[in-house]
């Protein structure tokens, strides 16, 4: 039993919708958490808004409120629960923490007898209001770059004066930089101070001198109450300061500190934990270092829960912070847990890495039309990806390999920027490629002086990836007949996929799989053992790497694989990548639902994935988990390993749909829908052929690949029309044009950007209703799990509607048009698994506009309305192990529940917030009503066509 024993049940609260800056590493913050409480004989009640999690499945806590995050629904809960002893804000981001402090001033926690556990109110007050904070650290003698907070603007005007450009404004209480802002000029310091003061929810700004140019380094901490403390992680941002940490590239462990330093650096992140509280949890402190020999250091700032980083110190170390920290939440030491992986080891016992990860965020600018692309104190990334490798060349390929933006690597694809002025500018106002145009610019034959002097990135770093340009610049002297084993490795090990290897010979990339496999260069796998494998691990995590052979005494040559392969039958469930708008947390729900499923009927279950901020990467969601690139080469190198029986495509979204066609070309087989249905459906041609087939209506379009073909059916089809490239998610690249000249204009733009691409024109239903359905079919019998109704008019994209379950006004005739056209074109489709169909509906007419054989975007929202496993039910199906008729359904819901979407318009000013074809919104809550009359669902409908854009 824990420590201390009083406490018998948890109120965790949770993160609320996807925002940018704050993300579904809180999803699985908040999942280990209650995982790690329950184990615990603790009943745990959580509340969190957001549908698509796996923290907000019925099975993770003992009582789960879909409620929105206020203080209003915070005291329903307890008067429910008066048994609740403690609540738990630290693993739920900045919103919880707010929360949190909000409900303490309204006396609420009093009120009910309610200790604060994991944290407590003077640290989150001393660690959010900036002045607090600095006096603290004078007083424990760490450095801090000169500042002053303002509470007006006259205030802030005399700061400016003082300390002279250039100037950093930060908003005190805010999230992932909100309202941050570098000033250079008097010109725009005015501006920025009045924006400052706006964001911060107290009206206060910290202004302090700009520390540009200087390195930054991020420390994760978990203390218990015995005043124990372990630095998981160090963390180094490649970028200097001037970035915000989560729009930066990061390397774990530091790479080029010196020792005396980060013992420094270590001390005074101690010193720091220990000064702010005395609570037991995690902590996560930021470090600035001069980048001269002298290294001073200066502290930026702390923030007492689990954050962003911690969710990728916990992948990259494999030490669990939120699920250890929670338990030091409960009052136990660190020396009485059990480190996790190794099972032999404590939880005191401080990770150690023999590997480099990399991490890169993943941006979505072409959302957000006229957007300031440059990077700043202001987060825009709406995700990030992982790559582990032995060495950092190889750890940043793998990294760039997972970013799914049609790069293969660094360099040598064909890809990189060619104009010199393109590239200082790139450079100069950090752009969120930049990763990619270093290398370039080296390319290019710009001195690493000159890269170092504009970007201020440490020359180690810089050093690196020249080796890997002149490795390349080696290699296209060979071909592949002539190229050498020893050249060819070193390739490899430094990270460069087969297909680059192919791009600097001028041959294919089955080519050089193929010497690979004859020179046998192949893939080894590694364990991620928290320990440099100085201990024996017990938990399946892996990535991959290539090494040179070991002679043994009797001359056999071998390398080293950690990978065991067993003789069980085994599944592959391919993840969805990093998170993006179009494709966010929901995909991963559906993964580790997959997974469970798959358990469940008996199968060894594997992982691939590259998402660290997920529970699907947690180390126990499979029974083996590869963190690897979602990236062809690397997944059949894994499945020639492992031998599976087949592989889950249908739920990972967009990102594993697009490696069906390659896994059937190869022969590997996919389980559920075949690749032919699901190309069926993707191809719009061949798709309304069969809907012709089966008598079901669909808004005319037509094919075109120039603007002339496009000019020419605009003719035939009639204004306003809808034009969408073929295969891609999000409605990435869809517009409505209501003219000859916005038709052009758009056709030239997307072929530009979306070359060879096949554009389809369809006639756009003005004013219909949209609709959707889900449904599971095993080939034969077809359930629709959930139909729902969008509140605003065809032509939002459906990720951006406000959407109600089940639908609020379509009539009976209308509902038994969708149900058959459902259940048709299921069947037409063979489908097997889940499927999602979109209608548009005028005059009683149901048209379909779009169906997506695979899991959808509202599969968790509609499970959490219905309290229903859908996913599992689906994957059951998928596996042969059930047929459709096999389960009891049984949907629960009181009046209605409505999908609203999220969205992170205010990162970025002077953005169209108008909503269109093209989804913009970064996540969703679940909001539950009675009936039509609630205020909530009046005040959705009457401003439903208010954002409509064309």
């Amino acid at each position: 039993m824990p420590k201390d024993t009083s406490i018998k049940s948890v109120l965790i609260i949770g993160s609320g919708p996807i925002v940018i800056g704050q993300a579904c590493e809180f999803d699985y913050a908040g999942s280990q958490s209650a995982r790690s409480i329950r184990e615990e004989g603790i009943e745990v009640i959580l509340i969190n808004s957001n549908p698509a999690t796996i923290m907000t499945d019925p099975s993770m806590a003992d009582h789960v409120y879909l409620k929105p995050l206020t203080t209003k629904s915070i005291i329903e809960i307890l008067k429910a629960h008066p048994q609740i002893d403690a609540v738990l804000p630290t693993m739920g981001g900045q919103t919880a923490l707010n929360l949190c402090l909000e409900a303490d001033e309204k006396g609420i926690w009093d009120d009910f007898g309610i200790k604060m556990i994991g944290v407590d109110v003077n640290a989150i007050n001393i660690t959010e209001d900036r002045e607090q904070f600095k006096q603290l650290l004078q007083k424990i003698n760490v450095p801090t770059a000169p500042a002053k907070t303002a509470t007006s603007f006259l205030e802030g005007k005399e700061i400016a004066q003082e300390f002279g450009f250039p100037l950093v404004i930060r908003p005190s209480f805010t999230l992932g930089g909100t309202g941050a802002a570098f000033v250079h000029t008097k010109e725009e310091f005015d501006e920025k101070l009045t924006y400052g003061l706006e964001m911060s929810p107290i009206h206060e700004v910290l202004i302090d001198k700009a520390l540009l140019g200087w390195k930054e380094y991020e420390l994760e901490l978990l203390r218990d109450k015995n005043d124990n403390v372990v630095i998981i992680c160090s963390i180094e941002n490649m970028d200097p300061m001037g970035i915000h940490t989560g729009d930066s590239i990061t390397v774990a462990p530091a790479m080029t500190l010196s020792d005396t330093t980060f013992q420094k650096m270590r001390d005074m992140a101690i010193l720091m934990m220990r000064s702010i509280g005395n609570f037991a949890g995690g902590c996560n402190v930021q470090f600035a270092v001069s980048p001269d020999e002298k290294e001073d250091i200066v502290a930026i700032e702390i923030n007492p829960r689990v954050s962003r980083s911690s969710a990728l110190a916990s992948k990259a170390t494999g030490y669990p912070i939120a699920k250890i920290a929670s338990k030091l939440a409960l009052g136990y030491n660190l020396d009485e847990l059990q480190n996790q992986i190794t099972k032999s080891t404590s939880a005191l016992f401080e990770p150690t890495l023999d590997y480099v990860i990399v991490k890169i965020p993943r941006w979505n600018f072409d959302k957000f039309e006229g957007s300031d692309r440059t990077l700043g104190l202001q987060m825009k990334s709406v995700g990030e990806v992982m790559g582990i490798g032995r060495s950092f060349q190889e750890a940043l390929h793998k990294a760039t390999q997972s970013l799914e933006i049609k790069r293969n690597g660094l360099g040598a694809d064909g890809k990189g920027y060619t104009n010199y002025e393109q590239i200082i500018e790139k450079l100069t106002f950090a752009s969120w490629d930049r990763v990619f145009v270093i290398y370039d610019a080296i390319a290019m034959g710009i001195p690493l002086s000159r890269i170092h002097e504009i970007t201020k990135i440490d020359m180690w770093f810089l050093k690196q990836y020249e080796e890997l340009y002149i490795l390349e610049k080696e290699i296209s002297n060979y071909k592949v007949d002539t190229l050498s084993r020893e050249l060819l490795l070193e390739a490899k090990q430094k990270g460069f996929a087969d297909r680059q290897i192919a791009h600097m010979m001028g041959c294919l990339e089955s080519q050089v799989h193929e010497l690979r496999e004859k020179m046998n260069i192949n893939r080894v796998f590694k364990l991620v053992d928290t320990c440099a494998a100085e201990f024996k691990a017990q938990t399946p995590y892996y990535y991959s790497t290539f090494e040179a052979e070991i002679e043994k005494a009797n001359g056999e040559r071998y390398v080293d694989n950690e990978s065991i392969v067993t003789d069980k039958k085994k599944i592959v469930v391919l993840g969805s990548g990093p998170n993006r708008i179009g494709q966010g947390i929901e995909f991963d729900y559906s993964c580790v639902h997959g997974v469970l499923a798959a358990k469940e009927c008996g199968y060894e279950t594997i992982m691939i994935n590259c998402n660290p901020e997920t529970v699907s990467t947690d180390f126990d969601t499979a029974d083996k988990l590869y963190f690897e690139p979602v990236f062809w080469e690397h997944i059949y190198d894994i499945i020639k390993h492992e031998r599976p029986e087949g592989v889950i495509v249908q739920l990972g979204g967009q990102t594993a749909l697009k490696l069906a066609e390659k896994l059937s070309k190869y022969g590997i087989k996919i389980i559920g829908t075949s690749f032919e249905a699901l190309d069926l459906a993707e191809d719009r041609g061949r798709f309304s052929d069969l809907l012709t087939e089966l008598e079901i209506p669909f808004p005319q379009f037509g094919i075109a690949e120039t603007a002339d073909e496009a000019s020419a059916l605009a003719d035939k089809l009639d204004f306003p029309l809808l034009i969408r490239p073929s295969y891609v998610l999000g409605g990435q690249g869809m517009k409505i044009v209501i003219n000859k000249q916005e038709l052009e204009e758009h056709v030239i733009n997307l072929l530009k950007s979306i070359p060879g691409n096949k554009l389809l024109l369809d006639h756009y239903l003005a004013g219909a209703i949209e609709a959707e359905a889900d449904a599971i079919c095993d080939g034969e019998n077809v359930y629709i799990i959930g139909i729902m109704e969008h509140i605003e008019p065809c032509g939002v994209h459906s990720g951006d509607s406000n959407a109600t379950l089940p639908p609020f006004n379509l009539g009976e005739f209308v509902m038994q048009q969708i149900k058959d056209h459902t259940k048709k074109i299921a069947l037409a489709l063979k489908t097997v698994g889940l499927i999602n169909i979109q209608f548009a509906i005028k005059d009683d007419m149901v048209y379909i506009i779009e169906a997506n054989p695979r899991a959808s975007r509202t599969v968790p929202f509609i499970a959490k309305a219905y309290g229903e496993p859908y996913v599992n039910y689906a994957t059951k199906v998928m596996l042969g192990v059930n047929k459709v008729t096999d389960f009891d359904f049984n949907p629960q819901l009181k009046g209605y529940a409505i999908k609203q979407p999220v969205f992170s318009f205010s990162k970025f000013k002077n953005v169209n917030k108008a909503l269109g074809p093209e989804m913009k919104s970064t996540g969703e809550s679940i909001l539950f009503i009675d009936d039509l009359k609630d205020d909530q669902f009046y005040e959705l409908y009457s401003r439903r066509k208010m954002y409509l854009s064309k």
